[in-house]
């Protein structure tokens, strides 16, 4: 087949995919004001490098999605792309490319139209539907999976951990996991039949996991979340309370649950709670010092200290009035209400709710995220949110992360180098930044 056959053919399978004024308007106006984009590919709106789709409209599309990347560089492979998109728009076959193309288009309708939603061309559901366009709540991710893919969707593989390193004493309390591969940790409170309660030993069972998933290096990311549906953690077991905390078979109680939140503030990766159920009195406090929170819809949260007699006057108060103010955290305390999900992500008691069956893997979505990012920068940036509110631990533990980044410096590596060797250090090739 000639070039000119070629161009035919394409030309003649487009004839019925019509573009909306609009859009059409749209990719004219916005397309013209990326000199820069242009110059780099070689190219202009109406003398693109496909002359076998030479038509305004299919040129402007084209372009577009080059200059997202999308397309090959090559002229033979991009025909063949082009003629895959035909098929699937004609046929509704092929799925993977026809979605592609979607969320392409959308993306070009989100990321480069005018700031002002006056100049923004209206996209009506007709003329959505004519497109074969998504709505864009759904490709509100599209920049990052753009930059770095999608994020991977199949299942995880879990490995149990029945103790940690340094313990040969099994889990009884909680369930910890690995997923095999992914750089992933999941510590279950494993009380379901007391709502997920934590008694004395759970808490140290806790402490130990985190600290295992701390040390070891392969972990980026820990979830904490609750056995069952019911409940992620209601809090410190009552019937096991006693007048100096909480106690087991121990002749002294103890509020070790507070060593607890302190570890998870200071743990150097990301912590995911990922609540089900209820999350009330310390179990909303252990949510609240995770650094993000995932709510199924069925979550309930609320504190119930003042009911039986108690009340957290630290993290539980000043995390709370950070994350959803003063006036609302004196009603949250003083009523001792309950709130749905949705309410709690209206205030800023989480980060989103998704469905009950979508919960873990929404979780992992977002765990996969988080491990794509640099674990020197979420270490530091976890730090740093913390300090203003960790007081002089929060400025140790900030300070601590700058040394360790130091200590890999050619400056830092000069002065101990310079000790070792009994001589002075040359601190003079360093430069003294601005």
């Amino acid at each position: 087949m000639t070039r000119e056959q070629k161009r035919l053919t394409c030309q003649k399978s487009n004839q019925n995919q019509q573009l909306s004024p609009e859009l059409d308007l749209f990719m004219k106006q916005r397309l013209q004001n990326y000199e820069l984009k242009r110059k780099k590919l070689g190219t202009r709106i109406g003398q693109t490098k496909f002359p076998f789709c030479n038509t305004p409209k299919l040129g402007h599309i084209l372009l577009a999605l080059k200059l997202f990347d999308e397309l090959p560089h090559s002229p033979k492979h991009t025909l063949f792309f082009w003629r895959e998109v035909n098929t699937s728009m004609a046929e509704k076959k092929n799925l993977l490319v026809l979605n592609t193309v979607i969320r392409r288009l959308t993306s070009i309708v989100n990321h480069l139209g005018a700031s002002s939603q006056s100049d923004r061309p209206s996209l009506h559901p007709h003329n959505q539907l004519q497109l074969g366009l998504c709505d864009s709540s759904t490709s509100r991710n599209d920049s990052y999976e753009r930059v770095h893919g999608d994020v991977p969707s199949h299942d995880v593989v879990w490995r149990v951990i029945a103790s940690d390193a340094d313990s040969d004493k099994e889990f009884t309390d909680i369930i910890y996991e690995k997923a095999v591969g992914e750089g992933i940790a999941k510590i279950s409170i494993n009380r379901p039949e007391r709502r997920n309660a934590f008694r004395p030993n759970t808490v140290k069972e806790l402490i130990r996991a985190f600290n295992d998933a701390r040390h070891d290096s392969s972990i980026g990311v820990v979830i904490l979340t609750g056995k069952g549906t019911k409940a992620f953690c209601s809090g410190g077991d009552q019937a096991l309370r006693t007048a100096d905390g909480y106690s087991d078979n121990e002749d002294i109680g103890s509020l070790n649950v507070l060593d607890l939140q302190a570890v998870i503030r200071r743990l150097p990766k990301p912590v995911i709670a990922m609540v089900a159920g209820y999350a009330v009195g310390g179990g909303h406090i252990l949510h609240m010092v995770c650094d993000l929170t995932i709510a199924a819809d069925n979550a309930i949260f609320g504190q119930t200290g003042p009911k039986v007699g108690s009340f957290d006057a630290g993290y539980g108060s000043s995390i709370m009035s950070r994350l959803v103010g003063p006036k609302k955290a004196r009603e949250i305390w003083f009523l001792t209400r309950f709130y749905t999900a949705d309410e709690a992500e209206k205030m800023g008691l989480v980060n989103t709710v998704v469905p009950l069956e979508n919960l873990e893997k929404e979780t992992i979505k977002w765990c996969r995220e988080i491990l794509r990012n640099s674990p020197t920068a979420l270490r530091i940036l976890k730090s740093a949110l913390n300090a203003v509110d960790d007081g002089h631990a929060g400025l140790q533990e900030m300070a601590g992360n700058a040394t360790l980044i130091f200590y890999g410096t050619e400056e830092a590596i000069e002065g101990r180098t310079a000790f070792m060797q009994r001589r002075r250090p040359d601190f003079s090739k360093f430069h003294r930044r601005p």
